[in-house]
């Protein structure tokens, strides 16, 4: 079973910037896409970006495009969440989850039910 642990989130002014970590359990956990969702209070949670096993190939959903950035260190089972430009409607849980096995490594969209092994989450605040 993959587990994954989210780290880095906090509290930050609107245009600052935070890098948020997801760290995984297992050596093979190099071979699965990995995404990044928020949940906002009050609303549902959305995806925000995910990335290949390989790291060539990234998707963003369009809210952050040109401010976040994500990328993954394998050697360190690690991918992070680059956020710049922060704004308040920023403020939310970000979670990481792996894609399905089926998809051997690719991502397969931001949707919610392509990705499992959930992690606990992380807060990240915008606010002045």
């Amino acid at each position: 079973q993959l587990q994954l642990v989210e780290s880095g989130g906090g509290s930050v002014q609107p245009g600052g910037s935070l890098r948020l970590s997801c760290a995984a359990s297992r050596l093979t956990s190099d071979y699965y896409a990995i995404g990044w969702f928020r949940q906002a209070p009050g609303k549902e949670r959305e995806g925000v970006s995910c990335i290949d096993r390989r790291a060539g190939s990234t998707i963003y959903a369009d809210s952050v495009k040109g401010r976040f950035t994500i990328s993954r260190d394998n050697a360190k089972a690690t991918v992070y969440l680059q956020m710049n430009s922060l704004k308040p409607e920023d403020t939310a849980i970000y979670f990481c989850a792996a894609a399905a096995w089926d998809y051997s490594g690719t991502c397969p969209s931001l949707g919610l039910a392509d990705f499992g092994s959930w992690g606990q989450g992380t807060q990240v605040t915008v606010v002045s």
